[in-house]
């Protein structure tokens, strides 16, 4: 597998490089936005290791750039910054990325993180038919969604489609911040005409289903001010 490292320090970039090729991937490098632009449509990577200060378009714009281009492969985006503060998180995940790592961090972590992230069946080729998390687990093919319970029993959950789909969604992308549009456009596509807040209806519904206290949500959590994400280990 293929994994681009955008980072403009070129001794933490070369770190990264050491650890991943050790573990057998294959590693570009560039220090720039607009580089990272190119290499992006010159050959789409598997995952992308992004830095968020880096020269010419920051992190948050080359992440935004690359969900909006048309790709045979849709590749995850693993976040690097200096910043920790919640919002920098909420914006990166926002934009697009899959997951977030603040420096100074152990290379060691962040292979366990990139590994983590490739186990999700990758976003192009045949679609994984089943996502499972450390409290759920989705079957696609058979459209089937099940409660994982402590004793690794589980029981079936009674889910509407609408419901379904917006779960799959969700585990599809762990962390994910989704606003409402990008909802929509997952789950109705270019046909929805209506209000947006049927979302929040729908959010509303879910949780009755899945979470022990629908007031105090535990697994689809709100983001205020962008909108909803999914939380819940990966096993």
């Amino acid at each position: 597998m293929e994994i681009l490292i955008v980072e403009d320090e070129l001794e933490i970039a070369q770190l990264i490089q050491l650890y991943l090729e050790r573990e057998g991937f294959s590693c570009r490098h560039c220090r720039d936005g607009t580089t990272a632009i190119q290499m992006f449509q010159e050959q789409t990577p598997d995952l992308i290791i992004l830095d968020l200060m880096i020269p010419c378009l920051d992190g948050l714009e080359v992440c935004a750039r690359i969900r909006q281009q048309p790709s045979s492969k849709d590749p995850y985006i693993l976040m690097l910054t200096a910043k920790g503060e919640e919002i920098d998180r909420v914006i990166g995940l926002s934009t697009g990325a899959d997951d977030y790592v603040i420096k100074p961090f152990s290379p060691k972590e962040l292979v366990a993180r990139v590994r983590a992230l490739l186990r999700r069946t990758l976003r192009h080729g045949k679609q994984s038919q089943i996502y499972q998390t450390q409290h759920f687990v989705i079957n696609l093919e058979q459209r089937s969604a099940r409660r994982i319970l402590s004793n690794n029993q589980s029981i079936p959950l009674d889910l509407t489609t609408l419901e379904f789909e917006l779960l799959a969604t969700f585990m599809s992308y762990p962390g994910r911040v989704w606003n409402r549009t990008q909802l929509i456009d997952k789950l109705w596509g270019s046909n929805f005409y209506g209000d947006e807040r049927v979302v929040d209806t729908h959010i509303a519904r879910l949780r009755k289903k899945i979470e022990p206290d629908s007031a105090n949500p535990t697994f689809v959590k709100t983001v205020i001010g962008v909108g909803y994400k999914f939380e819940d280990p990966v096993i």
